[in-house]
């Protein structure tokens, strides 16, 4: 019998039980869509939160302080240290530095009120981190040098102190008491990024900041920071500039060469390749999570293959009688196993395609449907039809004709 021939008569046996058909299916439906709904929006947050990460700013380093084990002093970065990286005689590959010092305050505009991120930065921030004007201008020198209380708002910040279609420039917001005067309102940059959400936050000058809002000083006098940005000049310069500022840091703090770092500096690159880990490894859980459907489904189907086997134990003698040989009734079962496996995958993946993209209103994340995520599923759902077909197909292929005939 050719492998035509196969097929039609798998088609027909399967017709005249569609409900039964349908239901064997339903195990591989739900897999391969659960498999694919659950990668495409894994892949999509992997790459929503890579897009974040980038949007950082272009070639930035960021450095944080850090706690050494043993150290009876706490860590910290100073506004001096910042001033001292931005010195181009010491560090020549960072082609812009900006400290920030935040903290979450209480900002109210008229009735309106809300906690948001409240930073404290200079001019050159919005260089190093790629910022983007919807409305008037950033902060300028001249803002820093005579303390001015200007602000900009994040967008998301400008939504929730102002009505609807008002105009923000020139109005006033009240940080903790401080009042300030809207310069600039940035656009949108939507999405939830590495550090918080980025469009709630207010911007002043540093200088401000820390004289109004950020007090605190160092036993030594000087203004702790929280974060010090740096652009660097060109990409190929990166591991220049972080052993620049290494050096820079280093002899600022006094430590030997034997001493740990005080401080971390983290390149954009690293902090994409922790965040593409952690969620491929999630998305990895939540595909192995699907897949166990895909296992019920196979068994599913080694069931009700088994029942057609004794169903049709006559008809399999009655092949046998007329020369059908062991291997052509062994392929003839398995190709009627990936005919179910193979119908329930299509199913399956048109369900994942329809379900990922609805949920992605729900989640404000992009799905990926990519072509690998298909033949992964589809490959799947052939292979369980195979291994959970073949036990069936090998009874079938084993029946003596003479026992098959006198089956009732």
């Amino acid at each position: 019998m050719s492998i035509y021939e196969s097929l039609r008569t798998a088609l027909t046996a399967l017709s005249t039980n569609k409900m039964r058909a349908f239901l064997t299916m339903l195990g591989i439906i739900i897999g391969v869509g659960a498999v694919i709904t659950l990668s495409s929006l894994g892949q999509g947050v992997q790459t929503m939160v890579s897009d974040q990460i980038g949007s950082l700013g272009a070639n930035m380093l960021m450095i944080v302080a850090r706690q050494v084990e043993g150290a009876t002093s706490r860590a910290v970065l100073t506004l001096s240290d910042a001033e001292a990286l931005a010195d181009p005689l010491d560090v020549p590959a960072l082609a812009a530095v900006a400290p920030e010092q935040s903290g979450y305050l209480r900002v109210t505009h008229g009735e309106e009120g809300a906690s948001l991120s409240v930073v404290a930065t200079v001019p050159e921030y919005e260089l190093v981190r790629s910022l983007d004007m919807a409305m008037g201008s950033f902060l300028t020198p001249m803002d820093l040098e005579d303390r001015a209380r200007v602000a900009v708002l994040g967008w998301g910040a400008y939504v929730e102190l102002f009505a609807e279609g008002d105009y923000p420039l020139g109005a006033i917001v009240n940080a903790e008491g401080t009042r300030f005067r809207v310069v600039g309102v940035l656009e949108e940059r939507g999405g939830m990024g590495p550090m918080g959400r980025q469009d709630d936050t207010i911007y002043v000058p540093m200088t401000t900041g820390l004289s109004r809002l950020f007090p605190e000083r160092t036993l030594s006098g000087e203004h702790p920071v929280g974060v010090i940005y740096t652009a660097v000049i060109d990409e190929s310069r990166t591991e220049a500039a972080e052993e620049q500022i290494r050096e820079l840091l280093r002899g600022r703090d006094g430590l030997d060469s034997d001493d740990d770092d005080d401080f971390q500096i983290i390149s954009q690159q690293e902090m994409i390749d922790v965040s593409t880990q952690i969620t491929g490894v999630l998305t990895l859980f939540l595909g192995a999570i699907a897949g166990i459907s895909l296992l019920v489904g196979g068994i599913g189907i080694m069931n009700i293959m088994l029942v057609t086997v004794t169903e049709r134990t006559r008809e399999i003698g009655i092949r046998k009688a007329v020369g059908a040989t062991s291997n052509t009734i062994l392929v003839q079962f398995l190709i009627e196993a990936l005919v179910l496996t193979m119908s329930g995958g299509l199913i399956g993946i048109l369900l994942g395609i329809g379900a990922s993209q609805l949920l992605s209103r729900f989640m404000d994340v992009a799905p990926e449907v990519t072509v690998g995520i298909v033949s992964l599923a589809a490959g799947v759902a052939c292979l369980v039809g195979l291994t959970f077909g073949v036990y069936p197909a090998m009874r079938a292929a084993r029946l003596h004709p003479i026992e098959a005939l006198r089956h009732e």
